[in-house]
């Protein structure tokens, strides 16, 4: 059994999916707060995945000694570098899709695991999509829709819902784009034997 470092619902479909056996437990970070320390410290979306990412598997390591813990985040990156964090509210969700469309972006969706306050294993995979020109009465029904749910995702979308229309084109894993490498991560409990190989 492994401890998920998160209440994130797609998360907990991905690994319930997979028959992973699992428990949630929230990390208590301040994600914002956590975020703009490590973007002054320079990161780019990359390593701030993965160091967001760590520090949420380390803050719930702590409450559960010889468990191996997952920590995830994701970071959403221009072709020019830029982050876009997730929406304040509907009319910035308007405005970040607004921004997306007809562009290309990259996801980067980490995973640590952490044993004992050590982190132990680590992969971040990126996804390549391309937003297909959005009208803004698309974006206006769209965040009519589906809101309530695609307001706690990193660029207004759930692809496994009405959010795989705002896409032309996707490359890579569709589990990555949900929030978890899952593939490396079942690699790695088979090895480590928490899953029958």
């Amino acid at each position: 059994m492994i401890v998920l470092a998160s209440q994130s619902a797609s998360r907990r479909a991905l690994l319930e999916a997979a028959k992973i056996e699992f428990e949630a437990l929230s990390p208590g970070v301040d994600e914002e707060a956590a975020k703009e320390a490590l973007r002054a410290d320079g990161l780019d979306a990359r390593a701030l995945a993965d160091a967001l990412a760590e520090l949420k598997a380390l803050k719930v390591s702590r409450r559960v000694p010889g468990g191996l813990v997952l920590g995830c985040d994701q970071t959403l990156s221009l072709d020019d570098g830029s982050m876009i964090d997730k929406a304040v509210d509907r009319a910035d969700a308007a405005r970040i899709l607004r921004l997306l469309s007809g562009r290309v972006h990259h996801l980067h969706s980490a995973a640590v695991i952490v044993l004992n306050s050590e982190p132990i294993w680590r992969h971040v995979e990126r996804v390549r999509m391309t937003v297909r020109p959005l009208s803004d009465a698309f974006i206006d029904a769209y965040l009519e829709s589906d809101w309530e749910e695609c307001r706690w995702c990193v660029g207004c979308y759930r692809i496994e819902g009405p959010g795989a229309q705002l896409f032309s084109k996707v490359e890579g894993s569709q589990f990555a784009i949900q929030g978890l490498p899952l593939l490396p991560l079942l690699d790695f409990l088979r090895v480590r034997g928490v899953l029958a190989a």
